[in-house]
C-alpha cells in the first residue's frame, strides 16, 4: 500500500488512536475489556481477560448461530451484537467492563454496539 494514500493515513491515525486507548486499559478479572473490531462489512466485539490472557466471550455479525438478522441496517446488526454479546457475558456472571473502542471513534456502529451491550446489562 502507498504510504501517501488516504487509507494508510486513516489506519495508521486509528493505529495510533489504540495504541493511546490501550495504555489505559487493562482488563482484569473483575472488571474485564470489552473490545470492539470494526470491518467495512461486519463488526466483531470480544471480552478478554488481560491477567489470563483468555477470552471470556466474543460475538460478531459472522457468528455462527445466526442469530444477527442480516437484511437489517449495519448499525442495527451492530446493536444486536451488543445485545447478544452482553446477554452471554450475564450468563457467565460477567456484569462491569470496560470499554476499548479500538481506536475507532465513538459513534455509528461503535457506539450502536455499546448501547445494545448497556441494554443487556452490561456496565460500563
Amino acid at each position: 500500500m502507498d504510504k501517501s494514500s488516504a487509507t494508510y493515513k486513516r489506519n495508521e491515525a486509528r493505529q495510533r488512536r489504540r495504541k493511546a486507548i490501550q495504555k489505559k486499559l487493562f482488563g482484569t478479572t473483575e472488571r474485564p475489556r470489552l473490545v470492539v473490531y470494526r470491518s467495512l462489512s461486519h463488526i466483531q466485539a470480544q471480552i478478554v481477560n488481560d491477567e489470563n490472557g483468555i477470552t471470556l466471550v466474543a460475538y460478531s455479525t459472522y457468528s455462527k448461530d445466526g442469530k444477527i438478522d442480516r437484511s437489517k441496517k449495519k448499525t442495527e446488526q451492530s446493536f444486536e451484537v451488543g445485545k447478544v454479546l452482553g446477554e452471554m457475558a450475564k450468563a457467565k456472571g460477567i456484569t462491569k467492563v470496560c470499554f476499548d473502542r479500538g481506536g475507532y471513534l465513538y459513534h455509528g456502529r461503535v457506539k450502536a454496539l455499546a448501547d445494545g451491550a448497556r441494554k443487556a446489562g452490561l456496565e460500563f
